[in-house]
């Protein structure tokens, strides 16, 4: 049984990767944190001496706060965050327990620096499509949820990211981009540390879709086909990546939870 104001790991896995999923603040010394760079995905590092100030930002969203082992530290950051309106229990065991979990970690040193706000910019082309929509749902879920994506012309895209302090990505000749027959959602899974069986399996229906492999597996041609639909709604690439974002969340609970479910008709036959 869980101890007041704390959350198991088990729970809190089943919370990353959708919408519901609170603010993760890991509240590690600094030094601490360059021993072991890593962050549980979507969670972002905030020393504790530091954390008074941030929580301002926090505003109503829930919070959940790491450290190295789930002891003082997170036990009495979680308490401040509450003495400030934040609703925030502690991760039990920590950055320790959820590595010998087997655990996907994200490497800090992949990262792109921050912003004055403290949110990660990516640059890309507009009037996405498919890997476009699929790389910032994946960010803003595992990676940084507040995310800024800049959607601008093809020929402005590596300008507008030198000049705003961005990462670009989906384009040739990039780190974040194509390699070989797989797409740049692909290589963020990879790069990113997030190689876990459902997010494979999302990939491999994102590349289906991108590259025109409508054989990889049965579900890229539905994605293509809600992609393109989704396209011909919007005319703002913005609000496209919402509509998106609630597109995405569905394909990565059917990937984790469903994939052995099927649908009939009648349901409930009634009895002979």
């Amino acid at each position: 049984m869980s101890a007041p104001n704390t959350i198991s790991i088990d729970k809190l896995v089943r919370l990353i990767g959708t919408p519901k999923c609170p603010l993760l603040v890991d509240v590690r010394p600094q030094g601490d944190f360059e021993a072991d760079p890593h962050l549980i995905p979507s969670a972002v590092h905030c020393a504790s001496n530091n954390l008074e100030d941030r929580a301002k930002a926090y505003g109503s969203q829930s919070a959940i706060v790491i450290c190295q082992n789930g002891t003082s530290l997170s036990q009495g950051a979680a308490a401040l965050l509450r003495n400030q309106g934040v609703p925030a229990e502690a991760l039990e065991g920590g950055v320790e327990a959820w590595r010998q979990a087997r655990l996907p970690l994200v490497p800090f040193a992949k990262l792109p620096p921050v912003d004055a706000q403290g949110r990660t910019v990516w640059v890309t082309r507009a009037r996405p499509k498919i890997d476009r929509i699929a790389c910032p749902w994946l960010i803003r879920r595992f990676v940084d949820p507040h995310a800024v994506f800049l959607y601008v012309a093809p020929s402005d895209v590596m300008a507008v990211a030198e000049r705003f302090g961005g990462v670009p990505f989906d384009i040739e000749s990039v780190f974040w981009s194509h390699r070989g027959d797989t797409c740049t959602f692909d290589t963020m899974v990879e790069e990113l540390g997030l190689s876990t069986p459902p997010l494979l399996h999302l990939a491999t229906i994102v590349r289906g879709a991108d590259t025109a492999r409508p054989d990889l597996t049965p579900e890229a041609p539905g994605l293509l086909a809600a992609s393109l639909g989704l396209s011909r709604m919007y005319a703002d690439d913005l609000q496209q990546l919402e509509a998106g974002m609630l597109l995405y969340d569905a394909f990565y609970r059917w990937c984790r939870d469903a994939t052995d479910e099927t649908h009939n008709w009648p349901t409930n036959k009634p009895r002979a």
